[in-house]
């Protein structure tokens, strides 16, 4: 429910403060017993839940027992009257919620696992792409180029993920699995160590449950800061594990700091080149001839510059923080030469769980401690999402706002085997155990060992070709927790005619010929003759050439009796897209002749008349 909307609302209609708390507090009970209000109301569900919850004095007298899902105190008629009220007035409330912003607010609260299904090109792709931008918006623009642009932005943001199953695709791949590290900060020691990586949908879960708790302020546009132009570097605070104490220190006194260069002071003019750097430190201590002694000291001091971004990494693969210089190179006399040198920083973002590097980063980072990162390797618009979060975990009761939200496009779902790659996700992707919702479950991983579980802002879309596989052969716990949507050929698409072919009727005819001789699953989807596949005579014989024949061959497993049913040819003779010509038994044994068929070079003038069967065509 919009607790904060309604109860600006019932103030709006001048309802008594008493009033607005008690309704306020029976909505809130109601929301989280009989599940999300605004999703009851789109279904009817207010409606059914108000007849429920009825009980007359005559009942009370005949000690009928309670109707509703919790026990209440005192009178049952007077309680219930109450409830069936405060339903009333959230109906009412959510009337005058504008459609848009009613289809926002379920989204919002409602956890989605959707797949559509249908025939090849049906255009489910672009399905899931509206479907993708109304989960993460709300909307969806009007005008294919518009969403295709939206999908795109929100892709940058990474605030949509894709995958396409296939039959080896894995848990490991999925979810978390285990990958070799080296161990040591700048790659000088020798050895490995496996180390449990996150899968991409781990890794796409730890970006949503972080907007999640960090939802963004209603003035979140005007608290980030500008990344385009901006120098970007990586650069490690003491080493995992053995040197934790070096970053919570960073972080506590807004600084970041190198541990490389001893207790030397660089800040005099006279070491502002690396070659001065170099001479000085082997003239101090001729013995540790470590090339990052200089070559990473006139980084820190000289190349990098106030106003450049800095990412902490945690490992080579995830970062905990992100932040802003403000202020040159210094040395800290009181840290006796351990991590001395400093500049002072304004962290923009500080992770309590890593996040992976790959959201805003493309590739791994290296072992070396300081280095500059190529701006066109940054996903700036991902970055920028992150850093204009609201800092805080703490909700804001007084004005709450809505966390972004996030979609998991798996294509081909039905191609992979499900239960082995998601594992104790099918537990944890069920919308009532969710985190964030009433019923909110987690369970141990088996490789990190960590708890996890699937935040209430991550949608799952998934698309299934029938023609691979029917839905009936799905995995049913997934068939549990999945809606399933069908997308159907839809002739109504294409435009009736096109240089004199009956564009539509050509589609119907074919799709009722298939679905009589295999089934509808295996129907040919309009999107086919869509666009440079349908704009002209020469298009459409290019389509049903290069696309339609080829797989009605795979369909019937060459049985070109069937595939010449289908396109309404004259049986052992063709003449209109195949041509057939009788094999003589070559052993003159006098077998009988056998059809030879093969898809005419150019077909018939009058070929889609006769799949048709438009009156005046020949059809024997």
């Amino acid at each position: 429910m919009r607790e904060i909307e309604f109860k600006t609302w019932m103030q709006t209609e001048k309802y008594s403060p008493n009033t607005v708390s008690t309704v306020l507090s029976d909505a809130k009970r109601l929301d989280r017993t009989y599940g999300d209000l605004d999703a009851l109301y789109l279904d009817g569900g207010l409606v059914r839940l108000y007849q429920e919850l009825a009980y007359s004095r005559d009942d009370e007298r005949a000690g009928r027992e309670n109707p509703a899902k919790f026990s209440m105190e005192g009178s049952l008629y007077d309680n219930l009257a109450t409830y069936r009220r405060t339903i009333e007035y959230y109906r009412r409330f959510a009337e005058s919620t504008s459609p848009e912003r009613l289809a926002q607010a379920v989204s919002t609260h409602t956890p989605t696992n959707l797949i559509l299904y249908g025939p090849p090109g049906t255009g489910k792709t672009f399905t899931t792409a509206e479907e993708a931008v109304r989960l993460c918006d709300g909307v969806v623009p009007d005008g294919r180029a518009a969403v295709v642009r939206r999908y795109e932005a929100l892709r940058q943001e990474k605030r949509i993920g894709f995958v396409t199953f296939h039959q080896s695709y894995d848990y490991e791949t999925f979810v978390e699995g285990l990958r070799p590290e080296t161990s040591d900060q700048d790659g000088n020691g020798a050895g490995f160590r496996l180390e449990a990586r996150p899968g991409l949908f781990r890794e796409i879960s730890a970006l949503a449950d972080h907007a999640r708790l960090h939802p963004k302020g209603p003035d979140s546009a005007d608290c980030g800061i500008a990344l385009i132009g901006k120098r970007f570097w990586k650069m490690g605070q003491g080493a995992i594990g053995s040197e934790d104490d070096v970053y919570d220190k960073a972080i506590e006194g807004n600084y970041i700091t190198l541990g490389w260069g001893g207790a030397v002071d660089w800040s005099a003019p006279q070491f502002s080149t690396q070659n001065a750097i170099k001479t000085e430190w082997l003239g101090r201590k001729p013995s540790d001839v470590s090339p990052s002694n200089w070559t990473q000291v006139h980084a820190f001091r000289s190349e990098m510059k106030t106003g450049d971004i800095v990412i902490v990494p945690y490992g080579n693969t995830a970062f905990r923080a992100v932040a802003e210089v403000i202020g040159d190179y210094y040395f800290d006399a009181s840290a006796e030469g351990y991590y001395a040198h400093r500049r002072k920083v304004k962290w923009l973002l500080k992770l309590e769980d890593p996040l992976p590097l790959d959201t805003i980063v493309e590739g791994n980072f290296t072992m070396r401690t300081l280095y500059p990162l190529t701006a066109k390797r940054v996903y700036q618009t991902a970055l920028a999402r992150l850093l204009t979060s609201n800092q805080t975990t703490v909700p804001d009761t007084e004005n709450p706002v809505a966390a972004d939200q996030f979609v998991l496009i798996v294509d081909e779902i039905n191609r992979a085997n499900i239960s082995k790659v998601f594992g104790e996700l099918i537990t944890l992707i069920e919308p009532d155990k969710r985190l964030g919702m009433p019923n909110a479950i987690t369970l141990r991983l088996p490789y990190s060992k960590q708890e996890f579980g699937v935040p209430a802002n991550l949608h799952i879309i998934g698309t299934m070709n029938t023609a691979d596989r029917s839905i009936a052969l799905l995995d049913t716990a997934l068939r549990r927790r999945f809606q399933f949507r069908e997308v159907a050929p839809d002739p109504s698409q294409l435009p009736a005619d096109v240089d004199g072919v009956s564009l539509r009727r050509v589609l119907e005819s074919i799709n009722d010929r298939i679905e009589y001789l295999i089934d509808r699953d295996h129907r040919i989807g309009h999107a086919f003759f869509m666009g440079s596949g349908g704009d002209s005579r020469t298009s459409i014989d290019s389509t049903m050439r290069d696309k339609v024949i080829p797989l009605l061959q795979e369909y019937f497993f060459d049985d070109w009796s069937r595939l010449a049913a289908v396109l309404n040819e004259l049986p052992e003779r063709g003449g209109s897209f195949l041509e057939c010509r009788m094999l003589p038994d070559p052993t003159g044994l006098g077998g009988e002749l056998r059809p030879s068929w093969r898809v005419r070079e150019e077909f018939a003038p009058d070929a889609y008349d006769r799949l048709v069967n438009k009156q005046g065509a020949p059809t024997t």
